[in-house]
């Protein structure tokens, strides 16, 4: 238990150290397909991500504020996994469990 709050805590911590260093994939040219729904104008934001931490870190079942948030935050995921500060939480077996769970495409970067 204290793995995962120490988990949990550090994954905040860097979320609101590097909003900077997160982009949508558009802004650094990639226009691969990666599974983006077409939500234009969507801000990455890995904090928005934090309804999904439990399940991540966890092994739960995702809520429905999670499921929302990966939906709305599709588009981003490759730049996430890219970033050293999160990809550890986008490559983990739980993350993909998650995204099964809410129906979200695991991404091709």
């Amino acid at each position: 238990m204290k793995v995962v709050t120490l988990v949990l805590v550090v994954f905040i911590i860097l979320s609101t150290s590097f909003p900077a260093a997160i982009s949508k994939a558009a802004d650094t040219g990639d226009t691969g397909d990666t599974g983006d729904t077409g939500n234009v104008g969507v801000t990455c934001d890995a904090r928005q991500l934090q309804p999904c931490l439990a399940a991540i870190t966890g092994g739960g079942q995702p809520s429905g504020a999670c499921c929302a948030k990966l939906t709305e935050q599709q588009s981003c995921l490759c730049g996430f996994a890219k970033n050293p500060a999160f990809a550890q939480y986008i490559s983990s077996p739980n993350a993909r469990k998650v995204l099964v769970a809410c129906g979200v495409a695991y991404p091709t970067c």
